[in-house]
């Protein structure tokens, strides 16, 4: 239901006469844009539609915004989302009622899942016609509730600039998530003095900063204390913009150190100390020293089923766990901690490290050698090892070449959700957080080149590398459009192996090799594809040919390439925790089949 020329002359003229002290009287349309503009928004990802008409008329007459117009609604959430991984800021999408609303929201349960700040402006239909079943209507706060960190309705244009303020704090404050608001078509028209506070305060929201001191004490005590410690990092500690006191933690203990998948670049790669990626495809090492430590120290992370695999079973070795964490309820949630703190990664970091520093105690170091000659042994498996061939290409052979060629370099990378994203979790090597970009709560197909086009226009000196699969490319590859319109050159590289990788990887593991629709029967010609959207495509097929495309890839600095690597289709990820197993029971390969 649109609105009629009647209504709108109404909706336009229901608010208050112009005031007296000289307060600007706005529409609501213009509002929003004066919202985003007063929180230091550069871009905005969207895609038109009735409701956000009048939104959009007044993004055309503004400078200060860039607006980028994707090909799905789904993608302007994952590119704002890219957007804010990769800064720190809040991304900001803007779309359209119903289908608009129901396309976008694959992005916001995912940006929800990782706890990613965002605002999520949608249009709806006028408040007269809303729950009439109007045409493009949805309940839009329904529909989002279980997915966002909240939510808003605004019915009246006098509340739209406090509600847009109270959804960046939300969004961006404690454990960060994204925030819809709905905006009514009728609202955006209607008129109302404009002030945008400065700050915002919520009796019922006051996320806690400052971890309890009596606990961090505690925890000092604990780690000096030990004698197999470890060093548990996650997510946290990358959206916490805590890497820097998370190392020198680790420096100044000689603890040994794992990160979660979407904490890796927490610690630095090359850091002897650190295990590599632990959980259902972690390093050998990194699960074998979690099962057995003494204490644990786990910063940013929730023990989720990726990390930990049956609790169970890591509950069958008795260990001290201190858990710092921003939101209270991921504490104590899967496993039983001992020393809980509440509070900002950050500053909890910063407090325990000068707790150590007035005090004159170290780690036991007989202790600690010993426990560091145990955990080089587990090390002597090289579980990462795979077959190298110079006749089919193997996946981690790409991996591997594309961190050989760029680092030390200012690279994001990027992946979609599947085999190849496990792989670049292994084999490259993240110096830096906010480097690494992935979906790892929700595990979404298609967030990869959207999360680059994204990262590109924050950081277009950059190189940023998209490594996704022939079925993830497929979910959002009509981005490729947006690429060309707003020349983002970013570089796609695709592992196909004409299967679902991981799927297939399951099947052949728990399914007795049955394959069901997880080939690719009909692929497109990715090269020609990549042509017709006016880039450049590189069929990649022998492993001699590996780095050459890479380097020319590289070379072609202000070009969108897409590297179709034909890789071969049998290849697993290993190591492996399956389902319902202990983390310590790994297959290593084939032969532990």
């Amino acid at each position: 239901m649109d609105m009629s020329a009647a209504e709108i002359k109404r909706a336009a003229s229901a608010q208050p006469q112009p005031p007296s002290d000289g307060a600007e009287v706005l529409n609501g349309a213009d509002i929003i844009v004066r919202c985003l503009q007063a929180e230091g928004v550069k871009y905005l990802w969207g895609y038109p539609g009735g409701a956000v008409l009048y939104t959009y008329d007044a993004l055309y007459k503004q400078q200060g915004i860039e607006h980028v117009l994707v090909r799905h609604e789904q993608a302007a959430v994952h590119a704002a989302d890219g957007y804010a991984r990769a800064t720190g800021d809040v991304g900001v999408a803007l779309v359209t009622s119903g289908p608009g609303v129901t396309n976008a929201v694959t992005g916001i349960a995912t940006a929800y899942m990782d706890s990613i700040p965002m605002v999520i402006v949608t249009g709806q239909v006028p408040t007269a016609a809303i729950g009439l079943d109007a045409f493009q209507e949805c309940d839009t706060v329904g529909i989002t509730r279980p997915v966002v960190k909240h939510n808003f309705l605004v019915k009246d244009v006098r509340d739209l600039a406090s509600t847009m303020k109270k959804a960046f704090h939300i969004a961006r404050s404690g454990r960060p998530g994204p925030v819809v608001v709905d905006v009514p078509k009728d609202v955006t028209i209607q008129q109302t003095e404009f002030t945008y506070p400065q700050r915002i305060e919520l009796r019922s929201y006051n996320p806690v900063r400052k971890g309890h001191g009596g606990q961090i004490r505690k925890a000092v005590q604990l780690l000096l204390a030990a004698k197999r410690p470890y060093i548990y990092a996650g997510g946290g500690v990358v959206l916490g913009n805590a890497a820097a006191e998370l190392r020198e933690l680790a420096d100044w203990l000689g603890f040994p150190c794992t990160n979660t998948l979407m904490g890796l670049g927490a610690t630095a790669a090359s850091d002897p100390k650190f295990l590599g990626m632990l959980g259902m495809h972690g390093t050998y090492e990194a699960n074998m020293t979690m099962q057995h430590c003494d204490v644990l120290l786990a910063v940013g992370a929730r023990f989720d089923d990726r990390v930990i695999g049956n609790p169970k079973h890591f509950a069958t070795v008795e260990r001290k766990i201190v858990h710092i964490d921003i939101d209270p309820s991921s504490i104590s949630k899967r496993v039983r901690v001992d020393i809980p703190i509440v509070g900002d990664v950050k500053d909890v970091l910063q407090e325990l490290l000068a707790q150590l520093r007035e005090g004159a105690a170290k780690p036991d170091a007989s202790a600690l050698s010993t426990w560091w000659s145990q955990i080089n042994d587990w090390r002597k498996r090289e579980c990462l090892s795979y077959r190298r061939s110079t006749e089919v290409i193997k996946p981690q052979q790409v991996v591997e070449t594309l961190w050989q060629l760029t680092r030390g370099q200012d690279v994001y990378v990027t992946s979609d959700v599947g085999q190849h994203q496990m792989w670049v979790a292994q084999f490259y090597g993240f110096e830096e957080p906010r480097r690494w970009i992935n979906s790892g709560g929700l595990g979404t197909m298609g967030v990869g080149l959207p999360y680059a086009m994204g990262i590109k226009l924050a950081k277009p000196d950059a190189d940023v590398f998209c490594v996704t699969g022939e079925g993830s490319i497929q979910m959002c590859i009509q981005e490729l459009s947006t690429c060309a319109q707003y020349k983002t050159p970013v570089k796609i590289v695709s592992l196909n192996n004409r299967y679902l990788g991981m799927v297939r990887q399951w099947q052949q593991l728990d399914y007795g090799g049955r394959y069901s629709h997880t080939y690719m029967d009909a692929l497109p010609d990715f090269v020609k594809l990549a042509e017709a959207y006016g880039h450049v495509g590189l069929l990649v097929e022998k492993p001699a040919d590996v780095e050459p495309a890479l380097r020319e890839a590289i070379r072609l600095k202000d070009r969108t390439v897409f590297l179709d690597f034909r890789t071969d289709p049998t290849e697993n990820v290993w190591p492996m925790v399956k389902a319902g197993k202990g983390i310590t029971e790994m297959l290593l390969g084939s032969e532990d089949l």
